[in-house]
């Protein structure tokens, strides 16, 4: 098989996958009455309270275990404090970017209330 039908079959699958997102999308759109919109709004809420109270609770959870179990090793080994620090750091940011991204999620949920 050459290396040209190696990389045509992906791109056709790809393109035929954009082609039917763009074109069968507005195919299914309709106007909302307000019983319809209010129940959409009520859904939207909760998730976007879900979002962030989940990621926030789970966030907590991690960086609390995430830190215990770096004061712990430094406890049982001093000298380790430095290789221990900055990897808990770089764990601690990004458990909190998985936070940020709940928030940011919780904001576009509720962007669309209204």
């Amino acid at each position: 098989m050459s290396r040209t039908r190696k990389l045509f079959s992906p791109l056709v699958t790809f393109a035929s996958a954009v082609g039917v997102f763009l074109f069968a999308t507005p195919a299914f759109a309709q106007a909302m009455d307000a019983a319809v919109r209010a129940d959409r709004d009520k859904w939207l809420g909760i998730g976007a309270a879900l979002a962030i109270g989940l990621s926030a609770l789970g966030g907590g959870i991690g960086q609390g275990r995430a830190a215990g179990s770096a004061v712990e090793g430094i406890s049982r080994n001093p000298q380790a404090s430095g290789k221990i620090f900055t990897p808990m750091i770089l764990g601690l940011a990004l458990i909190e970017s998985l936070v940020i991204y709940g928030l940011v999620i919780a904001f576009l949920l509720y962007g669309k209330i209204g």
